[in-house]
């Protein structure tokens, strides 16, 4: 019963570090505000005497100093809060209420946290992302009732507003001479910062300031903008046409964000972003050259199914269409998926579509109409047709879907599929995606191949490419983890080849994950994320041989992990 219950808590999705200055106004005095329940008590065991504590609601939860609670629930913003929720009420975690986590008790929730579940939760204790005096910290920490984070409103979107070069001071040509096609853009995690690396010379450009770890990059559609958002809330726009590309504006949506996008439709390039929030839970509509906000959006309301008010409906995904001047916003509680007609702000359309819960991330179909999204802890794939505006199909799948952009082929048998791997098992969903002229397939899983192991973070492959990459980044079991399965789409009746990414690196401790694909689609590009204090890489395999081409260690490149090529990121190229 604990195992199924715990079987993804604190999954490494994360939350921002910087959260805790947005907090920090709130914190001084915890006389008013969301801060008043922060006062600290004046008891606790004897070795505490004379120590400051924190004292919460809830008279059965273990004692706490204030000291470690404010650690604490930095800890449960970096690491935890990106699955269970900032309230705490779950999604692709469970619920962590804290009736149900006192009578598990410390002990118990030490052990899952320090060791992690076949389930699709990490061990942070085994893999030194966390230690000992830390997870003792967190069994204690959310046995406590959550606190609640302030609001952020178009006031302090406004005041954290920075526009660092006006557009007419920025360059009317490319003034270096990269190929900015093949140019990779690298999160560091837990540096918060980002790593331009030349695709062709394998060398790094640029490290610039972002966000606490970044979730994504996106780029406009003219491939001159990159934006990058991260688990603080911050976003970065960067302009690749200066001679050291650097940031030109930069902008806070909230105290956690997760996506990002520009309008790709014909006649509006380059000219809307939109980023969706954690929390607080909204989606913001920007000037894509500035990040000026114009208007923002709340997703808080009732869930598509119970038709219960949901007090922290998250904006999961978002991607911009190829066909529609329209952004699709994945909202991850409601189970809603959002078609957004971005051509008149002021007079804002919306197409509410009912999917399924707990909407997180996906990518489209390879006609760009259809876009499959994943609804995690209902074990689905949501199909949605966004030229007719409605929902195509609800696809089970295995347990835990997490596709990242997923994979597109076109399969011998069954024509155009799509492909998601899992964070709760070792399958690989392979999912038909032609109504048209492969009815008989069209939103069923055609294949179901087998993964070297569970917790698949991300799956890749590349239109000229005949191999299909899949990662198990948070499996538990340390080879699992440092490895990457890669299948011959010719022939899938054939077991994958799994290679140990992280031993070909040098590299004793690590998660490999997010194979990206250069322009060409001849190689393949791999994070081997490993501890903050410890050594990473990227390491670039020949796609065709599947032989390791080069191996790109800097002491700058702490804990790679995801990458985006900016032609593939601009196309849709998965």
């Amino acid at each position: 019963m604990k195992t199924r219950y715990l079987s993804s808590l604190f999954m490494l999705a994360a939350l921002p570090l910087a959260v805790a200055t947005a907090w920090a106004a709130d914190a001084k005095g915890h006389k008013e505000g969301p801060g008043a329940g922060y006062e600290a008590g004046a008891g606790g065991p004897s070795g505490l005497a004379g120590v400051e504590m924190y004292q919460s609601t809830d008279p059965k939860a273990p004692p706490m100093s204030k000291a470690e609670f404010d650690q604490a629930r930095q800890i449960y913003f970096d690491r935890c809060a990106g699955c269970h929720g900032v309230l705490r009420k779950g999604a692709t975690g469970k619920a962590l209420l804290p009736d149900l986590m006192q009578k598990l008790g410390s002990d118990s929730l030490k052990v899952f946290m320090t060791y992690g579940t076949a389930g699709g939760m990490p061990g942070f204790g085994t893999s030194n992302e966390m230690s000992e005096k830390e997870i003792d910290l967190m069994a204690r920490y959310i046995q406590h009732p959550a606190p609640t984070p302030p609001e952020w409103g178009m006031k302090e979107m406004k005041a954290s507003w920075k526009l660092l070069v006006p557009v007419d001071k920025r360059p009317t040509k490319k003034m270096n001479k990269l190929n900015l096609d093949n140019i990779f853009s690298v999160t560091l995690r837990d540096s918060g910062e980002l790593a331009l690396v030349d695709g062709d010379s394998k060398k790094i450009v640029t490290i610039l300031k972002t966000g606490f770890a970044v979730h994504i990059s996106r780029l406009s559609k003219s491939g001159r903008y990159l934006y990058t958002t991260g688990r603080d809330g911050l976003i970065n726009l960067i302009d690749l046409w200066m001679e050291t590309p650097q940031t030109v504006a930069t902008i806070r949506t909230g105290s956690d964000a997760r996506s990002i996008d520009t309008s790709k439709y014909k006649g509006f390039e380059d000219k809307i972003a939109i980023a969706g929030s954690y929390w607080p839970p909204a989606y913001v509509l920007m000037d894509g050259f500035t990040l000026e906000p114009k208007k923002i959006m709340s997703t808080r309301g009732y869930t598509y199914d119970e038709q219960e008010f949901h007090p922290e409906p998250r904006v999961a995904s978002i991607v911009s269409s190829h066909i529609k001047p329209e952004f699709v916003v994945n909202v991850k509680e409601t189970g809603k998926v959002l078609l957004v007609d971005y051509s008149d702000l002021k007079n804002l359309k919306t197409t509410e579509i009912e999917a399924e819960r707990f909407l997180h991330d996906g990518g489209w179909d390879s006609s760009k109409r259809y876009f499959l999204v994943a609804a995690n802890m209902r074990n689905t794939v949501s199909v949605v047709d966004t030229k007719e505006g409605k929902l195509a199909a609800n696809v089970k799948v295995g347990s835990k879907p997490h596709p990242g952009r997923g994979a597109n082929w076109n399969d011998g048998k069954y024509g155009p599929v799509w492909a998601t791997g899992h964070l709760g098992d070792d399958s690989i969903a392979v999912i038909g995606t032609d109504p048209a002229k492969h009815k008989q397939n069209a939103w069923k899983v055609v294949r179901s191949l087998k993964n070297h192991g569970n917790g698949s973070l991300f799956i890749k492959t590349h239109p000229k490419s005949a191999n299909l990459w899949v990662d198990a980044a948070l499996s538990p079991d340390a080879g699992q983890r440092q490895s990457i399965s890669v299948f011959d789409l010719k022939n899938l009746d054939k077991p994958a080849q799994v290679i140990n990414v992280a031993k070909l690196a040098g590299i004793s401790e690590g998660r490999v994950t997010h194979p990206e694909y250069n322009k060409a689609g001849d190689e393949v590009w791999l994070s081997v994320w490993g501890p903050k204090n410890g050594e990473s890489a990227l390491v670039v395999m020949d796609d065709k041989t599947r032989k390791v081409k080069a191996v790109i260690k800097d002491k700058r490149l702490v804990t790679p992990t995801g990458k985006f090529n900016v032609y593939n990121t601009v196309n849709d190229v998965y």
